[in-house]
């Protein structure tokens, strides 16, 4: 693969360089590098900042809004908006629902639903995760009966991720008689979270915020004419959704970031002297991880390469949520060891805005514990680590 870029990919960083100078605002930008709390406005902001110029969807296919982007382009945004700071785009609308919306369901749906998950004009969160069924998804008990024109949906979500922004959630749920088998009897519908027969509740993760919730349904009536595709086909349509997801959640271009910033962070001391990339094993450990992210990121191009000809991601999907997953944990462990026990103190004022204090240490030091807690639980959602293993013994190795 070729990664000497043209003349005209050259043009192309630039006009990404010059684009996030002038464009991205400063406040956020200085947020997302220090892994600070952003508001559901900032992220909002960003996406129809991105809307604007025709690159929020830099996966969709060009008639719905996509920017047509080659693989070479897609890496080269991925990487620069990394350098900047800017923050990931929120991925249920633009990177999860809508390709299920513009493969899968009719053209009234795509009229409906598509424009405002471009403009980001409206939230959406996803409806899978159940008590009893989360990487085993075939097992939701989340009930959609048919009543006339509608659906009658009774049950329970849970580790909804920022369901509490949410204006519209997409959901696994079970529409099948008691006899079918359980991937046959799986839906796929779009629900109005502002009806007041849904109930969100907190959870509160051991970070200290509140980023997911359980979501509880009690009778919601839901028009049939939200049923994405076919009833009994939203396994097949979850399958496709998860691809698109586990392929996000490898974070290449931040973590390439965020070790630059770990080798910034242990090249620094208080005396100037002693400092931490200067031993030798620790430096080993830095090394690995460049490796490791460097293998992952062809796997990324081989993959968005795929995406490009409208192909859905195979199976590597699983290889990038895998390895990208244990880098991402790797690169915390090795914050956490370099900000020795600066990373030990927890104020939890001096992560938002009113805060008018001085950080102890390093800011990213202070934070870095935080984030340590945080993404441990990035092995586990899209599917976690175990069950992407056996879909590469399944898909690749044939086991």
């Amino acid at each position: 693969m070729n990664l000497n870029f043209t003349a005209e990919e050259k043009d192309f960083q630039q006009e990404v360089q010059q684009f996030l100078q002038e464009k991205l605002p400063k406040d956020t930008a200085v947020k997302t590098r220090k892994g600070l709390h952003l508001e559901k406005e900032a992220y909002i902001e960003w996406q129809q900042i991105l809307n604007a110029k025709g690159w929020a969807a830099t996966n969709w296919p060009i008639e719905y809004g996509g920017t047509g982007w080659s693989p070479t382009q897609k890496y080269i945004f991925a990487n620069e908006c990394a350098k900047a700071g800017a923050p990931d785009v929120v991925p249920f609308g633009l990177k999860m629902v809508a390709p299920i919306i513009y493969t899968f369901g009719n053209e009234e749906q795509k009229q409906r639903f598509l424009p405002d998950i471009l403009a980001s004009k409206v939230w959406w969160c996803q409806g899978y995760s159940e008590t009893g069924a989360g990487s085993d998804l075939a097992g939701v008990r989340t009930t959609a009966v048919r009543d006339g024109d509608e659906y009658v949906i009774n049950g329970t979500k849970t580790w909804t991720t920022l369901g509490q922004y949410a204006d519209w959630i997409f959901c696994l749920v079970r529409t099948g008689p008691p006899s079918a088998k359980n991937q046959e009897a799986i839906s796929f519908i779009l629900i109005n979270m502002h009806d007041p027969k849904i109930t969100v509740s907190p959870i509160i993760t051991i970070d200290g915020k509140h980023e997911v919730n359980e979501v509880h349904f009690d009778g919601v009536r839901v028009p049939a004419e939200n049923l994405i595709g076919a009833e009994g086909q939203g396994w097949t349509y979850a399958k496709v959704l998860l691809t698109h997801e586990r392929t996000g959640i490898a974070r290449v271009a931040i973590s390439k970031e965020r070790l630059v910033q770990l080798k910034e962070l242990a090249a620094t001391s208080p005396d100037g002297d002693n400092k931490l990339m200067d031993d030798l094993i620790f430096a080993q450990k830095v090394a690995k991880l460049e490796i490791d992210l460097l293998a992952l990121e062809y796997t990324e191009l081989r993959t968005l390469s795929a995406i490009s000809t409208g192909k859905a991601p195979g199976p590597e999907s699983s290889i990038l949520k895998i390895v990208g997953t244990q880098i991402i944990q790797a690169i915390d462990e090795l914050y956490v060891e370099a900000a020795g026990y600066y990373s030990m103190p927890y104020v939890p004022q001096q992560f938002h805005d009113d805060f008018d204090g001085q950080y102890i240490g390093s800011d990213m030091a202070a934070n870095s514990a935080l984030r340590y807690f945080n993404n441990r639980k990035a092995s586990i959602y899209g599917g976690s680590n175990e069950i992407q293993t056996n879909i590469i013994s399944k898909a690749v190795l044939g086991l």
